[in-house]
């Protein structure tokens, strides 16, 4: 096992932090180059990619148990859209120069805890030095009965539009990390804010409802206006989503009170991973039923309309809110 300054080399590292977490018989304890999975019969394979890096996604000095979490939940909030339930992971992880064992150590227990609370276990996945900071890159499995993927594509005339839980608190946590923005109003509830954006939440127990009513459905990662443009642009429609009617949290309600920015970030910024579906309204009763017992609050939002144009946002008057932009754009 080469050292290098005291610390396991690649191979050594991957044997003390990664193969703990590779406890399914198809990884084959990390021994091999490749790992055997075997979907059950009568399912779908679904397959998501998503990757964070350091600067971008996250900050470099937040927590590694944190960051090892945010790598996975969004990639299971992808899986959670579709309607899929996890089956595994593929982890690639770039590591600047200058890790530590007690980051590693922190970052396999923030995956260890979390493949526990969702079921998953680590497949396998590469390892490489990285130049620019800290990377991470996971491939999330899913299965779904065969047939039953929910697609962006479907959304039809007339669906409501339906969101769960609260939207924009991620990106006002984001912006309050970031000092754009003064969350004094938001007085305790500034660290849910915080703690939006830096743990999401997928909606797993929403999966199988999403499946059974809804007509498309993505992840709000990106923002709610500009995810929801997603799903109208594939569907040949438009949409038209009113403000009064977005959940908000306590907090984020306080800081557009007081701050007249705030809520074009919460319909425009990303990292909400919420559950974003369309579907006929005559089903949302039992969607709603299905998500109480699941214990993740939904809300009506909207409704698709005829069109081709982006998604439009309105006041109490119907009138249209200027937003600046609709969504995250990475470039």
């Amino acid at each position: 096992m080469p050292e290098r300054g005291g610390r396991p080399g690649e191979f050594g590292m991957i044997a003390r932090y990664l193969r703990p977490l590779a406890d399914d018989p198809g990884a084959f304890g990390l021994t091999d180059d490749a790992a055997l999975l075997r979907p059950e019969t009568g399912f779908d394979l679904v397959l998501t990619k998503d990757m964070v890096a350091a600067g971008v996604h996250f900050f470099p000095d937040d927590p590694p148990e944190s960051i090892a979490r945010k790598a996975l939940r969004v990639n299971l909030s992808d899986l959670a859209a579709k309607g899929a339930t996890p089956i595994g992971y593929l982890l690639g992880l770039a590591l600047p120069a200058d890790w530590t064992e007690d980051w590693m150590a922190g970052f396999s227990a923030g995956l260890a805890e979390d493949q526990r609370r969702y079921g998953i276990p680590l497949l396998g996945g590469d390892t490489v030095k990285s130049p620019d900071g800290l990377m991470l890159s996971v491939t999330a499995l899913g299965q779904v009965p065969a047939g039953s993927i929910v697609r962006r594509a479907g959304a039809a005339l007339g669906d409501v539009i339906v969101v769960s839980g609260t939207i924009g608190d991620a990106a006002l946590g984001l912006r309050l990390r970031l000092g754009t923005l003064d969350g004094s109003a938001a007085g305790e509830g500034a660290s849910h804010l915080l703690d939006r954006y830096l743990h999401p939440q997928p909606r797993l127990g929403l999966a199988e409802a999403v499946r059974s009513f809804a007509s498309a459905s993505l992840d709000i990662s990106d923002g709610l206006i500009g995810d929801l443009g997603h799903i109208t642009r594939t569907s040949g429609v438009s949409a038209v989503v009113e403000a009064a009617r977005v959940p908000l949290s306590d907090a984020a309600r306080a800081l557009i009170a007081t701050d007249p920015t705030a809520f074009a970030s919460v319909v425009t910024g990303g990292d909400d991973y919420e559950i974003l579906t369309t579907m006929p309204e005559a089903r949302f009763a039992a969607y709603q039923a299905a998500a109480d017992r699941a214990g993740i609050p939904v809300a009506v939002i909207g409704r698709v309309i005829e069109g081709q144009g982006p998604p439009v946002v309105t006041d109490a008057q119907g009138n249209i809110i200027s937003l600046g932009r609709s969504s995250h754009d990475h470039f």
